[in-house]
């Protein structure tokens, strides 16, 4: 028989009610006759009170009253001890349950045996377990959103406030001539700008990580797509005073993807690249395929991202440097922009730092080439 099917509470019971009934048929056939040979005396020199007593129950009674009275009491008695285990564990999970239910969700019940109690206390731990780990998604929610709204807040009513005092000084004729109000009305101009392109980055975030960005994907070869966009940066790259190389790339490294979609993220990464990493006169775009995945290394030479800040460098509003982010006109969204955009795509994105070195690693899983002439000029 299965062994399984044996160690069950109704196997269990079904144990303590054969235990039961064999013990209590035993001690009743003991008693019958320890009884019947107290019965059968016929002169009693040492005669017990608990002889006459027995005696007595017997001839008032009946012999077949008390030993059904005895045999009831018998029963219930060993079936009782044998089942109080389980019963035992029966009243933990109970009180598991309650505990539960009063909010103690940390709290466990042991697991003793493997029958359908061990199963129902192990449901409930995982359960618990379950309930407490989205109760702390919520708080971390309900933070994350708090400290969305705080970003939020900061970063619009600080170019926000430089619009308004400026167009105040203008309202109110606080300038000694037209060039000097040209002046106002340029920074007011600037500002706003910055303001857009947050608002305009705070909203593909919202988009892109709240999973509404719908993707239509198609095989993508990420060579010529990352060649393409670099010799579109060189204009950016010339003005910081840069240029670009290119290592590897010989063979096509064929992804699906939604070129409009993921040319956002790595705008981000060259961006960043671009903005700290002048001072190294160099962008490095490593293009290789390791094993199923192809792989692409943006790297710069600027001033390394200390190691504290690497874990939370994807996070928003994030700034390793907050004054140098907000000169160079950063919004602290770019990096979880580009992270979001890229998990979409079913790939992953590291962040790597040392000594005068800083490596973006992306990774897609690789597709088969496409069959058609025209995704293949991609």
């Amino acid at each position: 028989m299965n062994s399984k099917l044996i160690n069950t509470v109704r196997w269990k019971f079904i144990y303590a009610f054969l235990l039961s009934g064999i013990l209590t048929a035993a001690i009743l056939y003991g008693g019958s006759k320890v009884v019947h040979s107290i019965l059968a005396a016929q002169t009693y020199p040492n005669y017990s009170i608990p002889a006459r007593g027995i005696r007595w129950l017997v001839n008032h009674i009946g012999s077949v009253p008390l030993m059904i009275m005895v045999g009831i009491l018998g029963f219930v008695l060993f079936f009782f001890l044998f089942t109080r285990r389980v019963m035992l564990v029966l009243d933990e999970i109970t009180a598991g349950i309650q505990e539960v239910a009063k909010g103690e969700l940390s709290h466990r019940i042991e697991v003793k045996t493997s029958d359908e109690f061990g199963v129902v206390a192990a449901s409930i731990n995982q359960m618990a377990e379950q309930l407490q780990l989205s109760l702390q998604e919520e708080r971390s929610a309900v933070a994350a959103k708090n400290d969305l709204i705080t970003g939020i807040s900061h970063d619009l009513r600080t170019p926000l406030t430089s619009i308004l005092g400026f167009l105040e000084y203008i309202e109110k004729d606080r300038y000694q001539d037209e060039i000097e109000m040209r002046y106002y009305v340029s920074i007011a101009y600037e500002k706003s700008l910055t303001l857009r392109k947050l608002i305009d980055d705070l909203f593909e975030y919202t988009r892109v990580s709240g999973g509404s960005l719908p993707l239509s994907l198609t095989s993508l070869n990420l060579n010529p797509f990352l060649m393409q966009l670099a010799e579109e940066f060189a204009p950016m790259l010339e003005e910081a005073g840069m240029t670009y190389k290119i290592i590897g790339g010989q063979e096509p490294l064929w992804i699906q993807a939604a070129p409009g979609e993921l040319v956002r993220a790595y705008e981000n990464l060259f961006s960043n690249a671009i903005r700290y990493g002048a001072q190294g006169k160099v962008m490095e775009i490593a293009l290789s395929l390791e094993g199923e995945e192809a792989v692409v290394r943006i790297s710069n030479y600027g001033e390394p991202i200390p190691a504290q800040d690497l874990p939370h460098l994807f996070d928003r509003f994030y700034r390793v440097d907050k004054s140098r982010s907000r000169d160079t006109g950063g919004t602290g969204l770019g990096l979880a922009i580009a992270k979001s955009m890229i998990e979409l795509h079913k790939g992953s994105i590291a962040a790597y730092s040392e000594q005068g070195r800083t490596d973006f690693v992306t990774r897609f899983p690789i597709t088969a080439p496409p069959m058609n002439r025209d995704a293949e000029e991609q």
